[in-house]
């Protein structure tokens, strides 16, 4: 390369270990994370009314109503909790096999 003095070249070597580590940082950490944060977003946002559910809590419940914000499971006969949409954890699995 015209211009490239030895210089140079070292302080561009000099960056390399730092360049490699934030390609590194990138694939193994952030690129995961935003992945799940995207699937779970996903998840909150296909809640309807019927689902089954599990809290972060651990509360099993069925979803009676729910809002932006707020989420009314049915947990006993006659008892309805509310909680926030973002506790809900995981759809409960049906135990059904297809």
């Amino acid at each position: 390369m015209p211009g490239m003095t030895p210089e140079m070249i070292q302080m561009l070597a000099s960056y390399g270990p730092i360049v490699l580590m934030a390609v590194v940082f990138y694939v193994l950490l952030y690129r995961p994370q935003k992945k799940e944060q995207k699937l779970r977003a996903e998840m909150l946002n296909n809640l309807k009314k019927g689902d089954r559910v599990i809290t972060a809590g651990g509360m099993y419940g069925t979803i009676v109503s729910l809002d932006a914000k707020k989420v009314t499971l049915k947990v006993a006969e006659k008892i309805e909790i509310d909680f926030l949409r973002t506790a809900v954890q995981n759809p409960q699995s049906t135990g059904k096999k297809d």
